[in-house]
């Protein structure tokens, strides 16, 4: 007798789909049964054809929770996680009044947004010039990973130079720590922006200018370069162009123990896209080229990119202003958590053709085993939590800002269409959204901390 079974269900793998049924105990996958097979349950869920994946893990958001509320909190921005088929989420620590870099402010953050969680969450742990010697206590406390910027950041947060990150690194892998570096080459781009600046005034294409694939390699090679001296552990956020991507294949093919993620409008949308429509679709590093955008594919589906990402980076609707702040000013960030799985498994399985295990290994695996907590995430395996998504293949479907729990419901991804959509997400063995809404209950997403 199980807890809960779901039947009736395609479950996909990452690496294969098998017809079966998933036995559900205490929160627990339990059993892993033959379809067909007679089952006593107290509850059964059918999934009437539908897939059943694993459920996903965005390793990369800003929920903006505690300090930056008008943006986002833990309350709307986990809702829209899992009605969007993210059972787990990886929560950025800047964005944070103050930016979670102790173990006293974690400690103050778990307390506020625990309450509030609809999805389980893991914390980023800050990585600044005055916190080296905090590094370890966050690991302590759980954190998967530790977030570092090489290039620009916004003024709650602080940039490393390059000899800061060797000795980042090092203190790193004295804990078996990964750090995560946003690559992108501080010199260039502030240079870019000034030479823009003369100008008497600036358009989309001056911002694109300024944030070249150049930037982004230069850094993502210093990065790499340096963990290949230390033999330190690494993770480029928001790769968001092949050539990046090559360079890190490259490493890992030496054995550097490199990790990567690209995110889903980087998988959607290009360049002229910012051109023609402006600031909703400003985002760092840059969309690139329609080029681009297929080349990415390929490296999430070799394996290179282990994750697909949100980048979750909302804001209010007056900070996107090109009018009040110029195209330099203007908030760069793009609001996803709701909509990546759905777009991924439309731009990738029904327009290019993609297997689905792809989205079980980039959505679920990947991230799970690149940030500590595979075990426990990641996978449809007995013994793991019974995190799932049952998505419909055949369900149609346009993004329309009602449909969007976000505290701002505005988004790059709004007017999208597309098909196959996340119609029930179960967390723990509960269902928490279901056909769209929220069903959940706050309060019953649970801290996850790394494996040790």
């Amino acid at each position: 007798m199980f807890n809960l079974v779901i039947k009736n269900g395609k479950v996909v793998t990452a690496d294969k789909i098998i017809e079966a049924s998933l036995g559900i105990n205490n929160g627990k996958i339990a059993a892993i049964i033959e379809a067909g097979t007679e089952i006593q349950a107290e509850k059964v869920i059918d999934a009437k054809g539908n897939y059943v994946f694993p459920g996903a893990i965005d390793t990369h958001a800003h929920l903006n929770d505690p300090g930056y509320l008008w943006r986002e909190d833990y309350a709307h921005g986990t809702a829209a996680a899992g009605v969007g088929g993210f059972t787990t989420i990886i929560d950025m620590p800047l964005q944070n009044e103050p930016a979670m870099t102790d173990g006293q402010i974690l400690d103050k953050k778990l307390e506020g947004v625990s309450p509030n969680a609809y999805v389980d969450f893991c914390f980023w742990g800050g990585l600044v010039d005055y916190n080296l010697n905090q590094l370890k206590e966050l690991d302590e406390k759980g954190c998967v990973a530790f977030k570092s910027f090489i290039g620009p950041v916004s003024p709650d947060y602080v940039s490393l130079t390059i000899g800061q990150a060797k000795e980042a690194m090092e203190i790193c892998k004295e804990f078996d720590g990964r750090a995560g570096f946003h690559c992108e080459d501080y010199s260039l781009i502030k240079w870019e922006e000034a030479r823009a600046k003369r100008k008497d005034t600036n358009d989309w294409q001056d911002f694109l200018d300024s944030r070249p694939v150049i930037a982004e390699l230069i850094a993502t090679q210093n990065i790499i370069d340096l963990a290949k001296e230390v033999g330190a552990k690494v993770h480029i956020c928001h790769v968001s162009h092949p050539r990046v991507a090559e360079i890190i294949r490259q490493a890992q093919n030496e054995g550097v123990d490199v990790t990567a993620e690209t995110c889903g409008h980087y998988l959607t949308f290009t360049d002229q896209d910012v051109v023609k429509n402006g600031s909703l679709f400003k985002c760092a590093p840059p969309l690139r080229d329609a080029a681009a955008v297929e080349g990415m594919w390929e490296y999430v589906s070799n394996g290179t990119l282990s994750a697909i990402a949100s980048d979750h980076s909302p804001c209010e609707l007056s900070e996107k202003s090109e009018e009040k702040h110029g195209v330099f000013g203007a908030w760069g960030g793009i609001s996803g958590i709701q909509n990546v799985m759905q777009v991924v498994f439309s731009e990738g399985v029904v327009k290019r053709g993609y297997c689905p295990t792809l989205l079980a290994r980039s959505l679920s695996e990947g991230p799970a085993k690149a940030f500590g907590i595979f075990g426990k995430k990641g996978a449809i395996q007995v013994g793991f939590d019974a995190d799932l998504v049952i998505l419909d293949p055949e369900k149609e479907w346009e993004i329309t800002p009602e449909s969007l729990y976000y505290v701002n419901p505005i988004s790059a991804f709004v007017g999208l269409k597309g098909k196959g959509l996340p119609v029930c997400t179960l967390v723990r063995g509960e269902v928490v959204a279901q056909d769209g809404q929220l069903v959940g209950q706050k309060g019953h997403g649970q801290y996850v901390r790394k494996i040790k």
